[in-house]
């Protein structure tokens, strides 16, 4: 599996996109708010002749899924994430003005809601959906046992874990969550996050202060 790594400007995300030899596959967190960025990941995809298979969230907050609307009308899919996150499509345009800027267009209702322990396929690729809650209610990782790698937007970073100050968001919860959930995956599985540069499940296990 190729993994490709755009980083977009609004709130430095992390947004990737997953090929495998088939040329299908998935975007997770198109996070591109502005115009050109839009047009790098238009760009990237019909350049390298790919297909589109699902556009996942790890989460439903606003720069996580600022592109979801072009993404779905360019490539003809449905944003695809957790149901108990569905609540923050309402409150998008409020959080884009709490942070004094406009909403980029109205957010794209899900086509399919993502479910704990689901099997996501495209190609010869299957990512394992793993619900994390505690940044968000909905927050879910997209773990590739394959490949030893995991995605897993803003519950865990390098040296960090993601804030749980915002609505739904709950401390414990989200320390539950990584302690139980991702911190039992192989050592060597690389991390891939929302923000920041990657890390591994065994760094995380003996460097985290938020785990010591």
């Amino acid at each position: 599996m190729k993994i490709k790594r755009f980083e977009f400007n609004m709130f430095p995300v992390n947004c990737y996109v997953l090929a495998d030899e088939s040329c299908e596959t998935a975007i997770i967190d198109a996070g591109c708010y502005y115009k050109e960025e839009q047009q790098r990941l238009k760009e990237f995809v019909e350049g390298n002749k790919l297909t589109v298979k699902h556009l996942l969230n790890t989460h439903l907050h606003a720069d996580h899924q600022f592109g979801n609307a072009f993404a779905a009308r360019e490539f003809g899919v449905k944003p695809e994430a957790s149901q108990r996150d569905e609540f923050l499509l309402a409150g998008l345009a409020t959080f884009c003005k709490s942070f004094g800027f406009p909403i980029n267009e109205a957010p794209e209702p899900l086509g399919h809601c993502i479910t704990d322990g689901e099997i996501i396929r495209f190609g010869e690729t299957e990512l394992e959906a793993i619900s994390v809650p505690g940044h968000s209610p909905g927050s879910m990782v997209f773990y590739c046992k394959k490949e030893r790698c995991l995605f897993s937007g803003d519950t865990l970073f390098k040296g960090s874990i993601g804030r749980a100050d915002l609505e739904g968001g709950n401390f414990d919860d989200l320390r539950e969550s990584i302690a139980t959930k991702l911190f039992v995956l192989p050592d060597d599985t690389v991390v891939y996050p929302g923000h920041g540069n990657e890390t591994t499940i065994g760094y995380e296990k003996m460097n985290n202060p938020f785990f010591r």
